[in-house]
């Protein structure tokens, strides 16, 4: 009997840790620090539930289906903003809205991809594209990371077939914090449509990269839509994560075909999300530069800790947008060190084998911190916790 398409892939990790909580007692003077998840817990701030409200309660049109690729005022503001902060030409035509950037992940993939095609994932990967990919039986292709987690061109190259048909990227990175170079972006970039392929770039986390300016100039070249899809997320940016507001941007002929894709799906995307984002897009530009800057002051806080536990025998390999990533010393594979942590530690966070090829070496000696809900003081309070661990080492670490 054929195997259906879901059990050929993973569980959701995130939901797999949760459960690790299941019939743990954390004492008060202990609580939970929570590090698993990437997503804001925090509500979006009054004024956007204001807007919200209103439009539930005076926007008759707000819950009937909308246009499937969004609301053509939306598209058109992601547009003209995108049009100043990347330069170059970005029509309304070229933009979508979906339900969630993993929709638009999704919708793209699906355009793109037969069964038994390729897709290069750097690794460690983020692992709701994975499991995509598994679902829909088109192979993930893992690109080894060199110095500083930054996937190789040279590597990429050597691993393109026949059968690839698009690379995909994720920037600032989930899982592991890095920022891809403007060069290193164009550099794929080239080699994607040298070989006739898509590059994909997922930006969900842009609005949090630590550096000013555009983080590539791909849209300024007039033929990128023959080659460049990026998707977004206004989850992170206005908190808007149950709304499942995201976008993607791309040449007007794909967005035809993921409109298959996406009316089958959803139909269209959330009306009153869609309401929101606009309202943000418009009107919380100096809040969201104060979310990026607590965000930035928490990215500090990793590096300003780190040496307690670099003199443990810690590494820390990424660092950046919501997520610290890690490598530690110790004898035990970091899934089972995961769920060992919640145990003696109260701490919950994601092993490396989450973003990793089955059996990877790499994947068992790293961890994910998220810290999108972790203050400066929580930080510190997690790296107390990590630093008191008295486990045994690793050889390599135990001969370091």
């Amino acid at each position: 009997m054929p195997i259906p398409r879901t059990a050929k892939t993973f569980f959701p990790p995130v939901m797999e840790a949760r459960r690790w909580l299941e019939g743990v007692e954390f004492p008060p003077d202990r609580p939970l620090i929570n590090v698993s998840q990437a997503a804001p817990v925090d509500p979006p701030p009054e004024p956007l539930r204001r807007v919200i409200a209103e439009a539930a309660l005076n926007t008759p049109e707000a819950h009937l289906y909308g246009p499937v690729l969004g609301l053509p005022e939306l598209r058109a503001e992601v547009a003209s903003q995108w049009c100043d902060a990347y330069g170059g030409e970005i029509k309304t035509e070229n933009v979508a809205i979906t339900s969630g950037c993993n929709q638009a992940f999704c919708a793209m993939i699906t355009t793109l991809c037969a069964e038994g095609d390729e897709v290069l994932l750097p690794t460690p990967w983020y692992f709701n594209h994975k499991m995509w990919l598994d679902i829909v039986g088109v192979d993930a292709i893992a690109l080894p990371p060199g110095p500083g987690l930054l996937p190789d061109v040279a590597e990429a190259a050597a691993r393109i077939t026949d059968r690839t048909r698009a690379i995909s990227l994720v920037t600032p990175n989930n899982p592991g914090g890095v920022e891809y170079p403007a060069d290193l972006v164009r550099a794929f970039y080239e080699l994607a449509r040298e070989k006739g392929i898509a590059l994909i770039i997922d930006e969900t986390y842009r609005d949090f990269d630590a550096r000013s300016g555009a983080p590539h100039d791909l849209f300024t070249d007039p033929d990128w839509g023959d080659t460049l899809i990026q998707l977004y997320s206004f989850s992170k940016a206005f908190r808007l994560t149950g709304h499942r507001v995201g976008a993607m941007v791309a040449a007007p002929g794909r967005l035809a075909e993921a409109e298959k894709f996406l009316d089958t799906v959803t139909i269209c995307p959330n009306q009153l999300g869609q309401i929101a984002a606009l309202w943000g897009m418009q009107n919380l530009s100096q809040w969201l530069a104060g979310e990026r800057a607590e965000i930035l002051d928490r990215r500090a806080a990793i590096t300003d800790n780190m040496p307690r536990l670099e003199a443990k025998g810690w590494t820390l390999l990424g660092c950046g947008a919501y997520f610290a990533y890690m490598e530690h010393p110790f004898a035990l594979a970091s899934d089972e060190m995961a769920k060992k942590l919640v145990q003696e530690a109260g701490v919950l966070l994601l092993p490396g084998t989450m973003f990793t090829r089955e059996g990877d070496p790499a994947g068992k000696r790293q961890m994910r911190v998220a810290f999108a809900n972790v203050d400066r003081a929580g930080i510190g309070r997690l790296f107390d916790r990590l630093e008191r661990l008295d486990w045994p080492l690793a050889p390599a670490a135990a001969n370091a």
